[in-house]
């Protein structure tokens, strides 16, 4: 158990009191965000991926041979960010770029063999982090929780 959830537990109704912000949504996402954030953090200490780094590679396992562009439109993220992500992961030797088949101008990335090791220790992980998750809703209520949180980022 952390100390941020011994420190909680511990805490009297008053000081838990945080006024009229306990109505703001957003307020209560960034608190859900930063648990789970820190939880991601503590189960993924071993293998020094971040969240992201760990999506990037997810989809490249899904889609051999996507484009850095397209790496960027389906997770969001600017052009910058992912030519960052992917120049960290191919200098760890988990990424390759090739030539496209299609359009030779366009780059296209897959999965080393370290690569594909890193994602499948790192999906064991996420097992670990969505039980921790998952665990605090019923199914129902997980699946209602995901289309809430799909409404608001689409």
């Amino acid at each position: 158990m952390n100390y941020l959830y011994q420190q909680k537990r511990s805490d009297t109704v008053e000081e838990r009191d945080i006024g009229g912000i306990d109505k703001i949504v957003g307020f209560h996402i960034r608190l859900a965000h930063g648990a789970v954030y820190r939880h991601f953090t503590e189960t993924f200490t071993d293998l020094d991926l971040t969240q992201k780094q760990v999506s990037v590679l997810w989809l490249i396992d899904d889609h051999p041979e996507i484009a850095q562009a397209d790496i960027g439109r389906r997770l969001q993220m600017d052009r910058a960010t992912v030519m960052a992500m992917v120049n960290r992961l191919q200098e760890r030797g988990f990424v390759e770029r090739n030539p496209s088949k299609i359009d030779r101008r366009r780059q296209t990335l897959h999965l080393t063999e370290a690569g594909h090791a890193a994602l499948l220790a790192a999906r064991e992980c996420i097992l670990d982090h969505e039980d921790w998750l998952k665990a605090r809703f019923t199914q129902a209520e997980t699946a209602l929780l995901v289309e809430f949180l799909r409404r608001i980022h689409e």
